[in-house]
């Protein structure tokens, strides 16, 4: 079997060093050329392609790309990758997108006779990299069934949604409650050295409260020791946070508490912010 996988920046590489680990033929495409390489570096199985279009052949194909403008553009319209490849492949989406855009792609799919699935993807680059990524399947049965051994190879549990609409919003809804909970640890940090608590103590005492959480274990050590380094960057949570209240919004919901962290995003971004962590929220709280 063949595979193509466009985007191997931080979440996609990962995933296309396990299926070349696995000693699966993968071609991968990205504009970054170290992105390329260092997915390369995996294996023995893997290859460059020069142009998307190298990928039209592929019997599964991947895409993890940063914005749903960014699908739309390179797997839509008469020059787009779904008019290119053959009745009977299958399209596979890992990229955090809106509900609406993953349902497109999946009418213009259908319509070429290409299956399709949408996977988003459940935690972060470290777990990408060692095949422990949860995944959030959207789709036909009948394609999750079929392509269910490949997906644990890039990642596992894999977690069936039934629509692909419903893939989408889980992960949406993921990163709000993420992105909000940890706007309301930054404060928290912000409260207590207010209170003269320095944080890597503060960090350490919630730790034994009701307080935890999969942020303070993970970006509270970050934060408390000055590390903006991008694992999850600004701006990306922001496009995923705005999509997700988006979400909440086409279909009636009032997300208050989340547009607060969609406000602290903002104002990251606007303050210069946007290639650091997301937890560079902690800049803009005073």
């Amino acid at each position: 079997m063949q595979y193509g996988f466009i985007g191997v920046g931080q979440m996609g590489g990962g995933l296309a060093r396990n299926l070349i680990r696995a000693k699966k033929n993968v071609w991968v495409f990205d504009l970054n050329p170290e992105a390329v390489k260092a997915t390369l570096a995996a294996g023995t199985t893997g290859q460059a392609a020069a142009k998307i279009e190298e990928l039209a052949g592929a019997d599964v194909v991947f895409t993890s790309l940063p914005l749903p403008q960014h699908l739309e553009s390179v797997m839509l319209g008469e020059k787009g990758l779904l008019a290119k490849m053959r009745k009977g492949a299958t399209y596979i989406d890992v990229s955090t997108i809106d509900p609406a855009t993953a349902r497109k792609l999946s009418d213009a799919a259908e319509a070429k006779g290409i299956d399709f699935l949408e996977c988003p993807l459940g935690k972060t680059p470290a777990q990408a990299e060692k095949a422990e990524e949860p995944i959030f399947a959207g789709g036909k049965k009948a394609v999750y069934d079929k392509m269910l051994d490949t997906l644990t190879i890039i990642g596992k549990p894999v977690y069936y949604l039934g629509e692909v609409e419903a893939a989408c919003a889980l992960k949406l809804i993921s990163n709000l409650i993420g992105m909000t909970n940890l706007a309301v640890l930054t404060e928290g940090i912000r409260i207590g050295e207010k209170a003269g608590i320095e944080p890597k103590y503060l960090l350490e005492l919630l730790n034994d409260t009701g307080a935890k959480s999969f942020q303070m274990d993970v970006r509270g050590p970050w934060i408390a020791g000055g590390d903006f380094k991008s694992r999850f960057g600004l701006d990306l949570a922001l496009k995923d946070v705005r999509l997700g209240c988006e979400m909440a919004d086409t279909w009636g919901n009032d997300a208050k508490t989340m547009k607060v962290a969609l406000d602290y995003l903002k104002k990251g971004s606007e303050a210069g912010h946007g290639k650091e962590d997301c937890n560079a929220i902690y800049k803009i709280i005073k």
